[in-house]
């Protein structure tokens, strides 16, 4: 990973610290994304001191916001001349349904469609610097979805939040197959991952569980992002670092492009 540039979202805590400070101890130039100032400042700290080339950079954006992802993109592609890897990892879970500055249900709004704005905003960058890979952070629990309700989709009629969560995950899933179609000959690949059940705030916020340590849990991740092995493989889903089936539901073609479209139409102002 050395004189690689990686953008790792929701770098400040848990899976994204993790896999921002594995990835730094490999010798790349480390953009953390994150909300709080002080927490960011705690993790470039963290990273500076690690036996790396460069030093780490903070980029700050509440996901919440697709006007808040549209800046932090303008200000990552104004100040840096690189972006090999661009690891989608920032991701929430809401009991109760809210909704976004954008009027988004806030689950859809921070774990699909901040990363595909972001993601989009960033492709001519990534492309510029090929060969350059995205991660994206899903979750086995896009399997629970055995149907997507498009009147339902941001929770209008019911809401539950683990089922927003799962349909979330869906939507990273179907992302990561159109992407790798879409950017087939680009020099850019797309793999999206579980990566286990880790014991991170938002575990305990959503399924009252325990799990791994972040540390095992960052290891797909930085896979990923790293591995010679996948310099020509996109598309696929990852499990504790091998090719893991995703649900048969997730490779319909058509899904696939349906979701496309309306993710482009709701991000479609920012994309300007």
């Amino acid at each position: 990973m050395k004189n690689k540039t990686v953008l790792v979202t929701g770098g400040t805590d848990g899976i994204g610290k993790e896999s921002a400070l594995q990835l730094a101890r490999m010798g790349a130039h480390v953009l953390v994304h994150g909300r709080d100032r002080e927490k960011g400042a705690q993790v470039l700290d963290e990273i500076n001191r690690e036996p790396c080339k460069k030093e780490a950079s903070l980029y700050l954006a509440d996901f919440s916001s697709l006007a808040d992802v549209k800046r932090m993109a303008e200000d990552i592609k104004r100040e840096q001349t690189q972006l090999h890897v661009l690891v989608n990892n920032a991701g929430n879970f809401y009991k109760e349904r809210l909704l976004s500055a954008d009027g988004i249900e806030m689950t859809m709004a921070v774990n699909y469609f901040a990363p595909f704005l972001l993601t989009l905003l960033l492709l001519d960058l990534l492309k510029a610097s090929a060969p350059a890979r995205i991660v994206n952070v899903a979750s086995n629990s896009h399997k629970f979805i055995s149907s997507v309700d498009y009147e339902n989709l941001q929770g209008e009629i019911n809401y539950d939040g683990i089922t927003a969560y799962s349909l979330s995950k869906l939507g990273n899933v179907f992302f990561t197959q159109s992407l790798a179609d879409k950017l087939a000959g680009s020099g850019v690949i797309a793999n999206a991952l579980h990566p286990g059940v880790v014991n991170t705030k938002l575990l305990r916020k959503s399924y009252q569980l325990d799990g791994i340590s972040v540390e095992e849990g960052a290891h797909t991740s930085v896979y990923l992002a790293f591995s010679s092995s996948l310099e020509l493989v996109s598309g696929n889903y990852y499990k504790n670092m091998q090719e893991y089936p995703a649900s048969d539901l997730s490779q319909d073609k058509k899904l696939q492009d349906a979701f496309w479209k309306l993710s482009e139409e709701m991000v479609s102002q920012f994309l300007d």
